[in-house]
């Protein structure tokens, strides 16, 4: 989502000259980046965006450059096994950008809307994938772990809104909202969860000891409050972290576990391929 919001900045720089946007649509065998990736290329040689670890851009923009002069599309193979020891190939599709559809996506990105991107790269196919709005992370406090929750967070491209109680809060709630409590004040962390555990929300993270939570629960239960929201206290991820900074990493890998259906495990332990749940979301159709 955050490279989505850097192609569109560069591309509304850019206007009116025309751009070229370059997007994975098919991948066999193993690669840094699944279809869906995508890189902006200027007319001046200015990129958002990526499409591997930095193998291939270069030669992409180079492309990219003839598309942007002619207006013809291309679609390019590189064969990783050979060039970059990455045991897989990968089809790239660059094409002039086209105005009306950055401005849609913007749109629908500044809306917090979910949208489809249809790239149709040959006569008989087409790559679809799902945009989902990014997570939206309310982080309810004004510690330090909050404000290292709130910089990891935005680091990420997710919408953050930090507040030092759960009265100041004045944003719409969807169903990619997650919220973190760290006021470390009793009153107040009740006063959040009474007002977070009724909406359903996927996440909902309690910063704290499991006494503390204990205590905490039986007062929101009393209050006649209902808890359709998923609690996680303590919340984060057993990094052994103990600074600010190692808690917000222990926190958001965990936000971003429940949201993208990880798992949380060793890579080197997986079975799966690494990309298997995120592709989930990409389809290859046939017209």
């Amino acid at each position: 989502m955050k490279e989505l919001r850097e192609i569109i900045s560069l591309w509304q720089k850019h206007r009116p000259r025309a751009c070229a946007l370059a997007t994975l649509v098919r991948a066999r065998g193993s690669s840094y980046r699944r279809p869906g990736a995508r890189m902006l290329i200027t007319s001046n040689g200015e990129t958002a965006g990526a499409l591997s670890a930095g193998c291939i851009e270069e030669e992409v923009a180079m492309h990219a450059r003839d598309v942007i002069a002619s207006g013809e599309p291309k679609l390019i193979a590189f064969d990783t096994r050979r060039r970059f020891g990455c045991s897989g190939s990968i089809e790239i599709f660059i094409q002039r950008t086209d105005d009306e559809f950055m401005s849609q996506l913007r749109d629908k990105l500044a809306a917090r809307e979910s949208c489809e991107i249809i790239t149709e790269f040959e006569s008989n196919a087409a790559f679809v994938q799902t945009i989902q709005p990014p997570i939206q992370l309310l982080v309810i406090g004004d510690g330090a772990d909050a404000h290292a929750l709130t910089a990891q967070a935005r680091l990420l491209g997710w919408d953050v809104h930090l507040v030092a109680a759960i009265t100041e809060l004045r944003v719409a709630i969807d169903d990619r909202t997650a919220a973190v409590i760290a006021t470390h004040n009793f009153g107040r962390d009740c006063a959040a969860l009474r007002h977070l555990l009724p909406l359903g929300l996927r996440y909902v993270g309690l910063v704290g000891p499991r006494r503390r939570r204990e205590e905490l629960l039986l007062d929101v239960i009393d209050s006649g409050a209902a808890t359709k929201s998923q609690l996680f206290a303590p919340a984060g991820l057993h990094l052994a972290a103990e600074a600010a900074e190692e808690i917000a990493l222990s926190i958001i890998a965990e936000i971003q576990v429940v949201f993208t259906g990880g798992t949380g495990e060793h890579l080197r332990d997986r079975k799966a391929p690494i990309h298997a749940n995120s592709f989930a979301e990409c389809a290859m159709s046939a017209h």
